[in-house]
C-alpha cells in the first residue's frame, strides 16, 4: 500500500512514517505540511492508496482537502484528530471518512487502524472481481433473478452479523429490522434512492403490508406498524446499552470504536456510559434514539459486507 501522509507537525510525519515502515504496512510515497497542494494529479502520479491527514492545519486543513478531491482520490482517508467537535466529526462522516487516528499518536492503535483499513480495501477487491466475474455469467434475465435472489440471503447474513456484533441478534425487533434490510435492499436494485433514502414511515408501512398481505384493512396495519417501531426502539437502546457497556470496560474495545459512532449520537452513548457507571437505571423514553439513523447505518452496512 502506498501512503501520503499531510500534517503540519513534521514530528508526527516522521512518526506515522517510521510505524508504516518498520511493521511493514507499506510504503510513504509522500508527504504534506497543509492540504494546499494536494490534488488528484498529484495522488495519481504517485499511486496512492491511503491518506493519513490531520483535520486541523494552517492555510488548508484536512476536511476541506478532502472535500475539494471530492470522488478523485478512489483510495480510503484515516483523519488525525485530537478534537471531539462533533460538528466536526459529523462534516468528517458526511465526507466519507470511516476512520480516525486520535492524537496523541499511540503506535498499537496506528497500527491497528492501518491494519483494519488494508484489510477492507482487500475485501472490496474481493468483492469487485467476484462480481465481474458474475457479470460475465450473466447471460440472461433468468440468471440476473437467481443472483439477486442469493444477494438478497446474503445481505440478511450480513444484517444478522451486525446484529450479533451489537448485542441484540436475540430481541424479537431484530427479526423486524432484518425485514426492512431485506426489503431497502429489494427496493434499491429495483430503483435506486435517487430522491434519497426512503422515510421511515413509508418504510414500516411497506414492511408491514409485505408481512399481513396486500388485503389487510388499515387498523391491522397500524397495529402491526406500532408494534413492530416499538420492537425496534427496545432493541436499538439494547444495542446502546451493550456499546456502553463495552466501552465503559475498555474505552478501546474495537467493536465499541468501530460501531458505537457510526449507529448514535456519541453524545448518547457517553450519557449511558455515565448512567451505567453511576448504577442508575434509565428507561428508554429518557433516551434519543433516532431509529431512521439506526436503520440507514444498519442497512449500509450491511451492504459493505456483501
Amino acid at each position: 500500500m502506498n501512503f501520503f501522509i499531510v500534517d503540519d507537525d513534521e514530528a508526527i510525519r516522521s512518526m506515522l512514517g517510521d510505524i508504516i515502515e518498520d511493521y511493514d504496512l507499506g510504503e510513504v510515497v509522500g508527504e504534506a505540511e497543509n492540504g494546499s497542494n494536494i490534488n488528484d494529479q498529484l495522488l495519481k502520479s504517485k499511486k496512492v492508496d491511503i491518506i493519513i491527514i490531520d483535520l486541523l492545519m494552517p492555510l488548508k486543513d484536512g476536511l476541506q482537502t478532502i472535500r475539494d478531491l471530492g470522488n478523485c482520490f478512489a483510495g480510503k482517508t484515516i483523519m488525525l484528530s485530537q478534537v471531539e467537535d462533533k460538528e466536526m466529526i459529523g462534516k468528517a462522516y458526511s465526507l466519507g471518512i470511516e476512520y480516525y487516528i486520535t492524537k496523541p499518536i499511540n503506535r498499537l492503535e496506528v497500527i491497528a487502524v492501518i491494519e483494519k483499513v488494508i484489510e477492507h480495501m482487500q475485501l472490496e477487491k474481493s468483492i469487485q472481481d467476484i462480481q465481474k466475474t458474475l457479470n460475465v455469467l450473466q447471460f440472461n434475465k433468468e440468471k440476473d433473478r437467481q443472483v439477486h435472489s442469493f444477494m438478497s440471503k446474503d445481505i440478511v447474513s450480513s444484517g444478522q452479523f451486525l446484529l450479533t456484533e451489537l448485542g441484540i441478534i436475540g430481541e424479537s425487533g431484530s427479526k423486524d429490522l432484518l425485514d426492512i434490510v431485506q426489503y431497502l435492499f429489494e427496493c434499491e436494485n429495483e430503483k435506486p434512492f435517487e430522491l434519497g433514502f426512503p422515510s421511515l414511515k413509508k418504510i414500516f408501512i411497506d414492511v408491514a403490508m409485505k408481512k399481513l398481505g396486500p388485503l389487510c384493512d388499515s387498523m391491522d396495519l397500524n397495529k402491526e406498524m406500532k408494534a413492530s417501531e416499538q420492537r425496534i426502539r427496545r432493541a436499538i437502546y439494547q444495542a446502546l446499552n451493550h456499546l456502553a457497556s463495552l466501552g465503559l470496560t475498555d474505552y478501546s474495545n474495537p467493536k465499541f470504536e468501530e460501531y458505537a459512532a457510526i449507529f448514535f449520537d456519541f453524545t448518547e452513548v457517553r450519557k449511558k456510559m455515565l448512567e451505567l457507571q453511576n448504577g442508575s437505571n434509565a428507561s428508554i423514553s429518557s433516551v434519543h434514539i433516532n431509529t431512521k439513523k439506526f436503520v440507514r447505518v444498519l442497512y449500509i452496512e450491511s451492504k459493505k459486507r456483501l
